[in-house]
């Protein structure tokens, strides 16, 4: 009987919360009595369970100490959450928006998938990358390393903003 008393008692309440062995002997803290940690049947749920003990702790000692356990608390919904609750109220079409986004999702994805079945091609990403750079300098070239083709450039990122927004 006195083995089985032994093998009950845990020292103290560290093995619950920080999975470490007990500070003190198991005859120096009688007071503090629980069942011996379930067998572990694989190394998968250690984590779970050492997880699952620690919450269980947590709320104990919360009880004991008479507050609030944390996950009770109500959270603060970001801004932009809210912002976006909004938005969504204010749109009269929900079934055309839905649609576009769902059609918007699907081309990300293809094109994702096309370009990756591009860059697996032998040759094709290099020379791509070449055409690339030298657009790039042309484009630079032309449009922005003398002063008035800078302020060409600018004028008519402007005209075409406006005329994009409608405004004057």
């Amino acid at each position: 009987m006195a083995s089985t008393s032994s093998a009950l008692t845990i020292s103290s309440s560290s093995t619950l919360l920080d999975g470490k062995a007990p500070r003190q002997s198991p005859a120096a803290s009688p007071q503090c009595v629980s069942l011996p940690p379930p067998p572990l049947h694989s190394q998968n749920r250690s984590w779970k369970t050492t997880a699952y003990c620690r919450k269980v702790a947590r709320k104990v000692m919360a009880m004991a100490t008479g507050e609030a356990p944390a996950e009770a608390t109500p959270t603060e919904v970001p801004e932009i959450v809210k912002t976006l609750q909004e938005t969504w109220d204010k749109v009269d079409d929900k079934y055309a928006v839905s649609s576009l986004a769902l059609v918007g999702v699907v081309a990300l994805w293809g094109s994702v998938g096309l370009i990756s079945a591009i860059d697996r091609l032998p040759l094709i990403p290099g020379i791509l990358e070449i055409v690339g750079i030298g657009y790039t300098g042309w484009f630079v070239y032309k449009n922005i390393v003398f002063k008035p083709d800078r302020e060409a450039l600018v004028r008519k990122v402007k005209e075409t903003y406006n005329e994009i927004l409608g405004s004057n």
